[in-house]
C-alpha cells in the first residue's frame, strides 16, 4: 500500500535519514521501533509532507506522494496522530472530533463518526462537553485517536501513542489498536514499547541512526535479539 524508497530527509543542512526503503502492506499493523533519535518521528513526517526529501521517493497504491502538502493527505484517505496528543485545549471533546472531519468530503458522515467514537471510547461520551485541556494524559490521548479516526482513513499512522500513560491506559489503548487492524485498517505504528508493539504488529522494523537495521515478521521476531540491536549492544 506504502512504499517508500532510498528516502533520505532532515532539518536544514542535518540530514536524519539515510537511504530508508520501507514497504507497509495493506490491512497490516506495521510497527517502527528504535532509540530516541533513530528517525522515526523525522520519517513520519517526512511522509506527511512536513519535511521535503532530499533523496528517494514515497508513493501510496502505486502513485506518487511525496510533494503532496499535508493538507492534501485526507483527500488520499491519510491521517497521523502526533506524539504528545495535540489536542485543541480550548474546545470541547465533541469540538475537537468535529475538526478531525473537516475536509468536506468527511462532513456528511462526521455524526455517525463521533456515535463510533463515543462507542470505541466511551470516557469522551462521557466529556463530551468538556474542554480537551482539563482532560487527563489518557483521556488526551483517546481523544487524538479518535479525531484521527473521524475522516475515517484507509492508512492511519500513530507516532507514540502510550508514551508517558500509565499502564491500564496502555492496555486500552492496545486493544484499540488490535480491534482496528482486525477490521483491516492499515496502521504504521511508532511505539518504544517494544513488547507491546512487536505484540500486536504483523511486520517489524528497527530504526537505528537513521537506517532501517531490522525488518521482520513479528512472528519472527526474537526480543531478546531485538533488544540488543536497539541498544546497540
Amino acid at each position: 500500500m506504502l512504499e517508500i524508497t532510498n528516502l533520505r530527509a532532515g532539518y536544514g543542512g542535518i540530514n536524519v535519514l539515510w537511504d530508508v526503503s520501507l514497504n507497509f502492506a495493506r490491512g497490516q499493523l506495521t510497527t517502527i521501533i528504535g532509540p530516541n533519535g533513530a528517525g522515526k518521528t523525522t520519517l513520519l513526517r517526512a511522509i506527511m509532507g512536513l519535511l521535503p526529501l532530499s533523496q528517494g521517493s514515497v508513493h501510496l497504491n502505486g502513485a506518487r506522494l511525496d510533494g503532496t502538502p499535508t493538507w492534501k493527505m485526507a483527500d488520499v484517505s491519510m491521517a497521523m496522530i502526533p506524539e504528545g496528543r495535540m489536542v485543541f485545549r480550548d474546545m470541547s471533546v465533541e469540538e475537537n472530533l468535529i475538526l478531525g472531519a473537516f475536509a468536506p468530503q468527511h462532513r456528511v458522515q462526521v455524526k455517525d463518526n463521533i456515535a463510533r467514537s463515543y462507542t470505541m471510547f466511551p470516557r469522551l461520551r462521557e466529556r463530551r462537553s468538556q474542554l480537551a485541556g482539563s482532560l487527563s494524559g489518557g483521556e488526551a490521548q483517546m481523544l487524538a485517536m479518535a479525531r484521527g479516526l473521524m475522516s475515517d482513513p484507509s492508512l492511519l499512522i500513530i507516532d507514540e501513542p502510550s508514551l508517558g500513560l500509565a499502564p491500564v491506559v496502555v492496555n486500552e489503548l492496545f486493544e484499540i489498536l488490535t480491534q482496528l487492524k482486525q477490521g483491516g485498517r492499515t496502521i504504521i505504528l511508532v511505539e518504544q514499547n517494544t513488547h507491546r508493539a512487536v505484540g500486536v504488529a504483523d511486520h517489524v522494523y528497527l530504526m537505528q541512526s537513521g537506517k532501517v537495521a531490522l525488518s521482520q515478521a513479528a512472528d519472527q521476531v526474537n526480543l531478546d535479539q531485538l533488544h540488543d540491536l536497539y541498544f546497540a549492544r
